[in-house]
Parts: structure tokens; sequence; C-alpha cells
């Protein structure tokens, strides 16, 4: 079964007013951004990310 890919799940606080930059940041650690989801306050956002297991 190598051909199997395991995931690991990141979430995180998305502030609306520098959504680019931490999206930016966590792309460049290979993170893909999966979905977004409200927060506690309008200014803020839920961001889910994925990225493959490094084995």
């Amino acid at each position: 079964m190598s051909d199997l890919v395991r995931w690991e799940y990141l979430n995180a606080p998305l502030l609306i007013h520098n959504t680019k930059a931490i999206l930016d940041n966590f792309g460049r650690d290979g993170w893909e951004l999966v979905s977004v989801v409200p927060g506690a306050t309008p200014e803020n956002l839920i961001a889910f990310f994925k990225r493959p297991v490094q084995s």
C-alpha cells in the first residue's frame, strides 16, 4: 500500500485584514487551504488546511 497518501490537518485563525500574507505563509510550508468558516467575531475567520504527511 505504498500509494496510500496520509494527511495531517491544521486549523488556524485567519484575520481578514491580513489574509493573503497568512495564506502565503501556510502555502510556503506545504499547507493547502481546504475551507474557511466564520470565527467568533466578524473580523476573524477559521481556516482549515491539509498536507501530505512527510515520511
